[in-house]
């Protein structure tokens, strides 16, 4: 576990050197866009189709859906609660709401997962991802963000309009061809398998491109430091005592459960400029978190290790 997270600190790493250094003045911003862009409409629609085609799925899939929509309403009550309490202004309190319900399951959960445990955690990850974090991103996400933000726009958009997205088409025709039993092409897997291939550092020099020690402020700490408790330990503990109770294998378990245990998702801070949140405060939340993230979760695998696999 350490020499991976060693790994994947590097590579983050070269994305925050190539943030300060701006090679052949090309900027952070402009540069994770055409490489998240890239990602998004070629390179992580390949691997959904890749890993989901042959997956496990069915009752199991139920299972990742309830224990991470359970994990995030979770985490949205426990910031909620504590907002309400201190009565955090709405843009604040609503920021803190996604950066504390939602985890980076995808951009940083699936290159953790698949170097801890093996290839097969990605689908996990992916799953956990598409059948749980997103769709409750897309929809209650939305409407909440809503609630605490300004929506300006003269005609907002469905909330279910995320299922007009390459990685949801990719797992919709994925699940069919599994239900199906159809059997791919050797020349066509090999083909999904070098795109898959190029995802995960990829995604992790993006992260490294989205991380900025600017953006933290000593006045957001106070409304910071519960999004860490939550994010950290709250809500990875939450979702290890349902994944005790699912009738699942040990290994899918703790799997599932570090998924939940990824610091704050990046994507969180578009919503935070679209709806007039406070993207600062965001910003700071998931450096903080990532950050962080390379200490717990290395505690999180050993205990989960224990708990589950032994």
């Amino acid at each position: 576990m350490n020499s991976t997270l060693v790994q994947m600190t590097l590579l983050m790493a070269s994305g925050v050197i190539w943030r300060l250094l701006k090679p052949a003045g090309l900027e952070a911003e402009q540069t994770r866009t055409v490489l998240t862009t890239f990602v998004y409409y070629l390179l992580l629609p390949a691997m959904v189709l890749d890993v989901l085609w042959t997956a496990n799925i069915g009752l199991q899939s139920f299972q990742f859906s309830l224990l991470g929509i359970s994990s995030i309403g979770f985490a949205i009550f426990c910031i909620w609660a504590v907002g309400t309490l201190f009565k955090f202004e709405h843009k604040r309190l609503g920021a803190m709401i996604l950066a504390a319900a939602f985890p980076n399951v995808t951009y940083l959960g699936l290159p953790v997962l698949e170097q801890t445990f093996g290839s097969w955690a990605r689908s996990v990850a992916i799953q956990m991802d598409l059948f749980a974090t997103a769709p409750f991103l897309f929809t209650i996400g939305i409407m909440i963000v809503r609630h605490y933000g300004v929506d300006d726009s003269e005609k907002p958009k469905s909330t279910l309009s995320f299922l007009n997205a390459p990685p949801f088409w990719a797992a919709a025709l994925a699940v069919l061809l599994n239900l199906n039993s159809v059997i791919a092409p050797d020349w066509f897997l090999g083909t999904l398998q070098k795109l898959s291939s190029a995802v995960v550092p990829l995604m992790l020099f993006s992260l490294g491109l989205a991380l900025s020690w600017k953006a933290i402020k000593i006045r957001n700490i106070p409304y910071v430091l519960p999004v860490v408790l939550i994010k950290i330990l709250f809500m990875p503990l939450f979702a290890a005592i349902v994944a005790y109770y699912l009738p699942m294998s040990g290994q899918f378990k703790a799997a599932a459960v570090m998924d939940m245990a990824m610091p704050s998702m990046v994507l969180g801070v578009v919503f935070c400029d679209r709806y007039k949140l406070d993207s600062a405060l965001y910003a700071m939340t998931v450096t903080v978190t990532t950050a962080l993230s390379l200490l717990s979760l290395p505690v999180w695998h050993n205990l989960l290790i224990h708990e589950f696999i032994k």
